[in-house]
């Protein structure tokens, strides 16, 4: 292994029971009352403090993004259980 690949290794991603998503990607559009959230993909937590983005479609984005932590179908948050 050379040092340039050594320095560029990833974390192994953690165990998880499944497949899906841990956070959604979405879009602030309008201000004040008429504020609204476009869903614009799905994102994983790579378990090193990095996100893998997937955008729904082929999408242009003007400007920032949010990324929220997903909802179970209870409710709660994956990662907290919350």
């Amino acid at each position: 292994m050379t040092a340039q690949t050594e320095n560029t290794a990833t974390a192994p991603a953690p165990e998880q029971a499944s497949n899906r998503p841990t956070h959604i990607v979405r879009k602030k559009i309008g201000r004040g009352k008429n504020t609204d959230f476009e869903t614009l993909g799905v994102a994983w937590d790579r378990g090193d403090g990095s996100f893998y983005v997937k955008p729904y479609g082929t999408q242009v984005i003007d400007g920032g993004f949010y990324v929220f932590p997903a909802k179970d179908q209870d409710g709660t948050t994956q990662e907290s259980g919350q």
